[in-house]
């Protein structure tokens, strides 16, 4: 018996690009099912997609993080492919991300986009995921090197027990914290990254997105590691007390007297505010440990259905994905 497996392609506006993505994910995964998630397009995307042998579905909310979450929530299947539906990553890598993900029994097999093509891959976006991918490594753990890939092959286990709470570009930020969090079983696969067809433009505003995927990991760390967070907020806020009271003080024991009292008071106030935060980072940090029990616990509620691929003991590999 063989893993269901399913390619999961979510689409906005994508009329240009969306039928040959499809053709060619049928030609190196010929037994997996196509879902194509159409996210409210004005143009012919569902049309085109259903007529090159996808099954369309619509999500009305706008956002990837919406069509993800409807996706991860309304398929089954036992292998998930995730793949933007612009024509930029290489279907040919799919089988050995899949073949990679049982095999190893992985929960996650990140597409690492490669390319020497500055138009596809601009210098500016380089950048910016090298930024964020430092940003979570030094928070989450370095095991990713691609941190916004959209080319991704997941375990059940994993899309059953992701919570999907973002609403656009930032999923994949989401999708990775999920899995270096919980310390899930991942591994990356180098693919190469092409250039949008002609007269297809890119969804992604590098500013916009970019501030949106920051602010999504500020909020993540506020909310996972709350004790680092309230932690450098109280060491900003004691060392604006001691810069501010210091001089307060030591004229008080040259003179005796306290001639600047707004300044003594802020100075007072923002350590009591330091110590409150710090105070609150312990807290909540008990608190966060509790609820990554809780994920885990939900990971582990999911059953493999393929044990036996999964513990290495089918031989030779998967070959049925070809």
């Amino acid at each position: 018996m063989e893993p269901v497996i399913a390619v999961l392609i979510p689409c906005f506006n994508e009329a240009i690009t969306i039928p040959k993505v499809i053709v060619d994910f049928r030609r190196v995964l010929p037994k997996a099912t196509i879902f194509v998630f159409d996210n409210a397009s004005t143009d012919d995307t569902a049309r085109l997609a259903r007529e090159a042998g996808g099954v369309v579905r619509r999500e009305p909310l706008r956002g990837k993080g919406n069509v993800v979450r409807r996706m991860f929530a309304d398929i089954e299947a036992d292998v998930y492919v995730l793949v933007d539906g612009d024509d930029t990553y290489d279907a040919s890598m799919a089988p050995t991300m899949i073949e990679r993900l049982l095999e190893e029994s992985l929960d996650m097999v990140n597409g690492a986009r490669v390319s020497e093509v500055e138009a596809a891959y601009r210098s500016g976006h380089r950048f910016g995921n090298r930024v964020l991918t430092g940003t979570v490594a030094l928070l989450f753990g370095n095991r990713l090197s691609d941190l916004l890939s959209g080319y991704r092959v997941f375990s059940r286990r994993f899309v059953k027990s992701f919570p999907a709470l973002s609403e656009g570009f930032e999923i994949e930020t989401e999708l990775s914290i999920h899995a270096l969090q919980l310390r899930m079983p991942l591994s990356e696969v180098a693919t190469r990254y092409k250039e949008r067809p002609e007269g297809s433009s890119s969804k992604l505003n590098t500013f916009r997105d970019g501030f949106r995927i920051l602010r999504s990991i500020l909020l993540l760390l506020r909310a996972e590691r709350p004790f680092a967070f309230f932690a450098v907020v109280a060491v900003v806020l004691a060392g604006t007390s001691l810069a501010l009271g210091t001089p307060v003080i030591f004229e008080y024991f040259h003179t005796g007297l306290v001639p600047r009292m707004p300044t003594a008071l802020l100075a007072a106030a923002l350590m009591i505010l330091g110590s409150l935060s710090l105070t609150c980072g312990l807290i909540l940090e008990t608190v966060s440990r509790g609820r990554v029990e809780f994920k885990r616990l939900g990971y582990l509620s999911v059953p493999i259905r393929f044990a036996s691929v999964c513990r290495g003991e089918a031989s030779g590999g998967y070959s049925g994905l070809v």
